[in-house]
Formats: structure tokens, sequence, C-alpha cells
């Protein structure tokens, strides 16, 4: 059986281009000679929908186009993700459902069993389980259809079924799992265990389909693939990337392509996160405020691979505090990337708001008030760059920074994407270096030299946090893994400072609830999969 793998980017509710989409990749692999062609989960409406579904008309007019998908078929079955409207209950809910189309018609509908409700995952505020069959048979081989989670819960308990032990006990030819799953660090090895483990289970192939593309904070990476009952990947797709591909079941002969290491897929992810962001949204251009410093010359580095040098302009905007080896390091990027490159000045707009404030102020002490107005007046200016010339304006803060509140509310957070949000600073130290592995992109200085965010004279990072090697060690165990004060003091760190980390993760929630929306790389970002209150009292 030729089977065609359809791994492509759709956008989420344009569901005219996600039919022109699939039709096309249909006629392409016809003229393949393939014998099935499968699609990713929810393909047609695309993924994740949220509450597009509750709009009065969405899934109506989404089943209007699996019918006019449907109809483009001929003897080649196909097997597309879409949304069907459930009739078990009264209340408004659907199925998260496929559906294979044959000879111009739906020919059977299989459903999503399992729906996750973790981390960015909220499927059941939408969809019912489903409980039909999963097999059918074509070309006198049993084939079981699953749809992403529903082989996740290989030997866990997070639920009261597991699809997967009807399906193996049902002894099919080949199992086949459509799919929308989110990458992060770490995801690659962790998917291809998965399918080593169910395709051993089933004692059958998989033939596993994802989604590419970025949707909001979610980047999909594709790499689809098959793997023999073994477990043993027989074929994979490119990661970040469309492709369409055709692969004989039973051919023993592994694809030469192979998943980029972790630093490179990071690099990868966040260039398609911001590609699609931007053009998905109806933007060409970006814009970029260029300190001179190691996470705006990382995040002007991603936007060049994303959109093309010539749409990317770099800002420098310098006061009196601002070092001048800070403009040159800005400056030298700007060259480096062949880039737009000005300088606006703030010093006249800070000297400005001081000189108003004044006497309302009085005689209190400078303190980090004036350092915000520096920020604040950075932030004016792009975002009225931006404004006029219609370009995206994306924000430079890492994970670290927007962790303990190192960032300023209307200043340095202003933008439309976060890009790196969710790498941490150690993280984007190695990322730079990566970045200049063929060639000096970021300036060495920039690199070297101590992080600064040149607020006040002499100011440096280390001034107010500790240094990021303990800040992302404490940041990880706290934040993403949800350890206590008193199992992190334990591992080895002094109890004064990760008191007073966890302090500054705790006070800061507020302003992460008015950031920008961040590219997640990691297995729990700020934004949608992290939901704490930001008036509470617990803190341990």
């Amino acid at each position: 059986m030729r089977i065609g793998i359809a791994q492509l980017n759709p956008i989420v509710g344009d569901l005219t281009g996600n039919l022109a989409l699939a039709i096309d990749a249909y006629e392409q692999l016809i003229g393949q000679g393939v014998d099935l062609i499968i699609y990713p989960e929810l393909f047609l409406c695309g993924y994740p929908p949220r509450d597009l579904l509750l709009k009065e008309n969405f899934v109506h007019e989404l089943g209007n186009k699996l019918e006019e998908f449907a109809h483009s078929t001929g003897p080649v079955p196909a097997i597309i993700g879409f949304v069907q409207k459930s009739t078990l209950t009264t209340k408004k809910s659907f199925f998260n459902a496929a559906a294979w189309c044959v000879e111009g018609k739906i020919e059977q509908v299989f459903h999503k069993r399992l729906l996750p409700t973790y981390d960015v995952f909220d499927e059941a505020r939408y969809f019912v389980p489903g409980n039909r069959n999963s097999q059918i048979f074509y070309k006198g081989q049993k084939i079981a259809i699953s749809i992403c989670e529903d082989i996740w819960n290989f030997e866990q308990s997070e639920y009261d079924t597991d699809p997967l032990e009807k399906i193996a006990q049902e002894n099919p030819d080949l199992l086949i799992n459509l799919s929308a799953s989110p990458w992060h660090m770490g995801k690659n090895s962790l998917r291809e265990k998965l399918l080593h483990r169910v395709a051993k289970k089933c004692e059958c192939p998989v033939a596993y389909v994802n989604a590419v593309g970025g949707n909001d904070e979610l980047v999909f990476d594709g790499a689809s693939m098959v793997v023999d009952k073994n477990g043993s990947v027989l074929t994979r797709c490119p990661s970040f990337k469309e492709e369409i591909r055709v692969y004989e079941l039973g051919e023993q002969t592994e694809s030469a392509y192979t998943v980029p290491h972790e630093i490179e897929s990071l690099r990868l992810a966040l260039g398609l996160g911001v590609q699609d962001y931007a053009l998905k949204s109806g933007f060409s251009k970006c814009l970029i405020g260029l300190s001179g410093g190691i996470d705006s010359a990382v995040t002007a580095a991603i936007a060049v691979d994303a959109l093309g040098k010539e749409n990317v302009t770099g800002i420098s905007l310098p006061s009196s505090i601002s070092s001048q080896h800070s403009r040159d390091d800005a400056q030298e990027l700007a060259e480096n990337l062949g880039i737009e490159f000005h300088t606006l000045s703030i010093q006249n707009i800070v000297d400005t708001v001081q000189g108003e404030l004044k006497p309302l102020f009085q005689d209190l002490p400078p303190d980090v008030t004036e350092e915000n107005i520096q920020a604040r007046s950075r932030g004016l200016l792009l975002m009225a760059v931006s404004n006029k010339l219609g370009a995206l304006l994306l924000t430079t803060g890492n994970k670290s920074e927007l962790a303990v509140g190192y960032c300023t509310l209307y200043g340095d957070m202003c933008g439309g994407l976060a890009v790196i949000s969710d790498v941490p600073k150690t993280q984007v130290f190695s990322l730079a270096r990566h970045i200049n592995k063929n060639g000096i992109l970021i300036p060495e200085n920039t690199i070297e030299k101590p992080p600064s965010a040149e607020l006040r004279p002499d100011q440096q990072d280390s001034d107010s946090l500790p240094e990021y090697e303990i800040l992302d060690a404490i940041l990880h165990a706290y934040v993403e893994q949800g350890k206590s004060i008193f199992t992190i003091v334990e591992s080895g760190f002094e109890e004064e400072t990760v008191r007073k980390i966890i302090r500054l993760v705790d006070l800061n929630e507020h302003k992460r609830y008015q950031s920008a929306p961040g590219l997640k790389t990691t297995p729990l970002a700020f934004g949608m999969g992290r939901r704490i209150p930001i008036v509470q009292k617990y803190s341990n």
C-alpha cells in the first residue's frame, strides 16, 4: 500500500484556504500513484480552533467544506480531520473527528476518544469523547484510526479508558494517527519513543501524520513518520516545513532525513513561529528595538530567518546612560544581518517627562520610576514606528526576565509577539553561539559582555539577580516542575536566594498577564498553559 502523507500548514479558521490546500495535496498525491492519503488532526479548521467552535455558523460551514472535499475525491480514499456536531447531548458540543472520504462521499467518520485538558489543551471545553468503532477494511487490510491523544495514554493513568488497548486486541494490520502535536524542547525523542511502544503493543506499522506551522503561541513541527511493527522508523518528513511524502508500506529502507539537534530545532521553531504569526496575521514586515544586548540580537537574527532581511528594521534608542559599545554593537549587528537600521534618541523625551513630573515628585529620591521612564520612552517610539509603517513589533525579553519581572510594562514589553519569552537566558546564549556557527552575525562583544538593562549608570543584571545559571535552575524547578521552596533548597541552593526568586515570580504574575503572546518552546510556558491567579497568597 502506497501511503500519501500530507504534512501541511493550515490557518485556523481559514476554511476555504485549508480546503484548497487539501484538494491540491490530494491531486498531487494521486498523480504519484498512492493508495491512501492522510491529513493531520482537525486540518480543515486548523488546530486549535478554540471558541471559534462556539460561533453560530462555524461548524456548519466546516461541514460544508468537508462535503466539498469529499466530492473532490475519487477511488483513492483520504482521511482528514474536521469537527462534527454531536447529537449525544442537548448542549452545544462536538466531536474531534476524522472522515474517510472516497468516491465523492464521506464513507465513515471516526471520533477522538481521549480529550486532553492539561498544559495548553482544553478539549473537554468543546468536545465529547467518541466511542464508535475505530476500524475500517481497505485493500484486504484492517486499518485502525486514532487521533493524536488516543495513543498518548500508553501505560499512564490520566484517563479511565485506553483506546490503544482495544486497538491492540483487534489485531490491525496498520494503525493511523492524525495529530496536531505542538513542539517543545525534547518532544522529538518523546514522540519517537511513544510510537515505538505503540507499534510494539499493536504489532503493526504506525503511520503518524502531524500538522506543521505556527498558530498563536504554538508551533507544530510536523516530523510525520511511518514506523514498522517493531517501532523502527521507516520514513520521516522534515521538521518545521510542509512536505508531501509517499511511502510504500513494507519498504525497509529508512529515510535519510534526520531530526535536527535540539538547539537547531529551537532556532527553526522560533523562525517558523515568527513567520506564521506575522504572515497569518497580515504582516509582511517586523520591527525590533536593538539595545546592543544578546536578547534583541537573537530576536533580530530569528526575524531575518523568518521574514527576510529586507523585511526587518532595527532601531537603536539610546539615552545618555547608554554605553557607546552598546550603540556600536547594535549597529554592527544590523550591518551583519543586512537589515535597515535607524537611531532615535530618547533623551529629549526622558528629560521632558521628568521635567513635567518634577513638581509632583518634588524631592523624592530617584528610583526604578526614572528607569522605567526610559523603557517607556522607547516603547512609545517603537509603537509609533510600528503603527506608521505597519510593521509587527517584536518584543525581546527572555523567560528568565519575564519570570522575575525584570521588564517594564508599556516599555520593553510593548509589541505584538514575544519571540523568546519561553527561552531561558542561559539558552539564549547557546542560541546566539549556534547562530554564529557559520560566521559572525551576532557581535562577539554582545555575547561576551555582562548582561545589562542600561537603565542606570554601570548597571548589570547581576546587581539585582543571581547569575543566570543559578536563576534558570531555580526557575526551572519552581515554574516548570512545580517544586516547593523546601525541595529546591534541599537540592543545593541558598534559601535566601530561592525565597527571593520565588517571591519575584509570584509578585509579577500581573505583568505576564499583560505581555504579548510568546512562542512555546518548553514543556511549560507562561501563558495559556500556566494559570496562576494574579491575586493569591500561597507561596511555598
